[in-house]
């Protein structure tokens, strides 16, 4: 639900914003320049962790795959952060080539995944949960749901990326940008429901060395060449979400550059066309974090609330505030959705 409500609000941003700028134009426009920068520094954040987060979890992906390089998540993040800081300093339009096949690679995998795992849970009946989870440490409180909620909400992030970088795409720019929105938000749905479904159904329950999806992997289609793919897939997929960190941070940073709240040399255009500095920066925030986090991903999750919901919110009251009355006869239903 929370999926459909952002996405249907982001939609109605980049019709009203196609110029790009997301949360910030938002923001800026309706609630005034504090707000705005607000929802920048949220979004910065966000991009920096949504790179430092793919990274780390694309290593675990293959590391779960393969353990013994378990011990060496922190180098190998930085080596694929270093490919994929390469591949957008070329250029966003070859960089957005490059990562087209990883994208259709990883749904076809995935959807395959889904459709055995259905088949196999119809056959099989579920597994209870008692018998496969560790005992209980703590009881549930609210506290501990919220925690949970904020946390799976992470899945979220990205959303936001297309309304950024509307400009990027082919004219009519806004119709495009929507309907990818539309496809992105769909298959987010179809994927996490499926996911999620089959791990409770089957009562997977990942080990210390092993990420959840990699185990939910081996449960339904063993350990051969099945497994290997999905996990291939799960690294390149992800390689692909730190890509949309490197397409919307660098065009955000020129949008504030440009209006005096960040140094003006990240609104330069190298000789390949792209922000050259909003790349590298990027690219230095993101090897600190991974440095200092010591390539975890669980250690890295929790920081995502602060960026994505902060600028969710402010992008979201800048629609559907006072200030703001959509033209036509629908727009109590647009005011409404945010």
């Amino acid at each position: 639900a929370l999926l459909a409500i952002v996405s249907l609000s982001y939609t109605q941003i980049i019709a009203a914003h196609p110029a790009g700028g997301g949360s910030y134009a938002v923001a800026r426009a309706n609630l005034g320049i504090n707000a705005g920068l607000v929802a920048a520094a949220a979004l910065m954040i966000d991009y920096v962790l949504n790179v430092a987060v793919s990274v780390t979890a694309g290593v675990a992906a293959v590391s779960s795959a393969f353990p013994g390089l378990w011990p060496h998540r922190t180098v190998l993040s930085l080596a694929l952060l270093a490919i994929i800081t390469l591949a957008n300093l070329r250029g966003i339009r070859e960089a957005g080539t490059v990562m087209t096949v990883p994208v259709y690679f990883f749904l076809c995998t995935y959807l395959v995944l889904i459709a055995v795992g259905l088949a196999r849970a119809a056959v099989e009946g579920p597994t209870p949960f008692p018998a496969v989870s560790p005992g209980p440490v703590a009881p549930v409180t609210p506290w501990l749901v919220l925690h949970a909620f904020a946390a799976g909400c992470t899945a979220l992030t990205g959303v936001e990326a297309i309304s950024n970088g509307v400009p990027v795409f082919t004219p009519p720019e806004s119709k495009h940008a929507n309907q990818t929105m539309a496809a992105m938000a769909l298959l987010m749905g179809v994927l996490f429901l499926g996911t999620v479904g089959l791990t409770q159904f089957f009562g997977v329950v990942a080990g210390p060395d092993e990420t959840i999806l990699s185990a939910l992997a081996r449960r339904i289609v063993g350990g051969g060449a099945p497994y290997l793919l999905v996990q291939a897939a799960t690294l390149l997929v992800l390689t692909v979400a730190a890509n949309t960190s490197f397409m919307g941070f660098p065009r955000v940073a020129s949008i504030i550059a440009r209006d005096g709240y960040l140094p003006r040399q990240l609104t330069m255009l190298g000789e390949r066309l792209v922000y050259s500095n909003g790349i590298l920066l990027l690219a230095g925030l993101a090897a600190l974090l991974i440095v200092i986090f010591q390539g975890d991903t669980h250690a890295l999750i929790p920081l995502f609330a602060v960026g994505a919901f902060l600028a969710f919110t402010l992008a979201q009251a800048g629609m559907g505030g006072p200030s703001r009355r959509p033209a036509g006869a629908g727009w109590r239903g647009q005011v409404a959705v945010p």
